[in-house]
């Protein structure tokens, strides 16, 4: 099985990225309260098992120690309606796991494809509310409220907190670390970046991945936000040739 690594290195920034989610005004968004002693609902159970859980890292995890030929895809900005259930499909047809980093307002619309993802047994990120590549420089209350949210939504829908965390656009910081850490999620960067939030070509997505990866690599790629058709089309190739190569696809625990 795969395990966080503590002293991980930092994960490289995005250059660029998807477009965020439009403005919101952030004054409209409410903080999460905490559930009471009293609570015993699914996401209360699920943040009481966070709390005494190990103190998550303080870097962003970008390779993950595994067994022989092990990778871990992770998709972010998801779940979106068109292109996430025909990624789903192809990760069923090799037995792959993967980790999907979820966008909070997204996920507030597609609740039964929340619910699907963690039927497959793939493991669920918190990528915030409304996807900010600011949030670094929002106060602590916004950074409280797009980490929280997000956080509670899928505990409600799943009854499982995640347990990791992946910044918008690759924008880490302290300030941000630290409210994630706080709730118990571990910061999970990636050491393979296709870039294929730019569609540069399936063939060029795969070929980048294909190039770069090794064994314990962690694989951005994105299936929301726009037209996914070419990260798809790569993710086709990119399964069968690292299946073809002996390569196992799984989570960290």
């Amino acid at each position: 099985m795969l395990a966080a690594v503590p002293g991980a290195v930092l994960a490289p920034r995005a250059q660029g990225g998807p477009p965020r989610v439009a403005e919101r005004a952030h004054a409209a968004v409410s903080r999460t309260a905490a559930p009471g002693a009293e609570d015993r609902s699914p996401a209360s159970r699920s943040a009481t098992a966070a709390r005494r859980a190990p103190a998550p890292p303080r870097r962003p995890i970008t390779n993950l120690p595994a067994p022989g030929r092990t990778v871990v895809l992770t998709f972010d900005d998801g779940p979106d309606p068109r292109w996430t259930p025909t990624v789903l499909d192809l990760l069923r047809q090799y037995h792959a796991r993967a980790v999907f980093c979820l966008v909070g307002v997204h996920v507030a619309e597609q609740p039964a494809l929340v619910r699907r993802i963690v039927r497959e047994g793939h493991l669920l990120c918190d990528h915030t509310w409304t996807h900010d590549e600011r949030l670094p420089h929002r106060s602590l209350a916004v950074i409280e409220s797009e980490i929280g949210r997000t956080a509670t939504e899928l505990a409600t829908l799943t009854g499982r907190r995640p347990r990791y965390f992946r910044a918008p656009g690759g924008n880490w910081a302290p300030n941000v670390i630290a409210v994630a850490r706080s709730g118990g999620m571990a910061p999970l960067g990636w050491s393979v970046d296709p870039t294929d939030w730019a569609r540069p070509g399936s063939s060029v997505i795969a070929t980048r991945v294909l190039a770069a990866v090794h064994p314990g690599a962690v694989v951005l790629m994105h299936d929301g936000y726009g037209r996914r058709e070419q990260s798809v089309a790569a993710l086709r190739t990119i399964l069968r040739v690292l299946a073809a190569r002996g390569y196992r696809f799984a989570v960290p625990d």
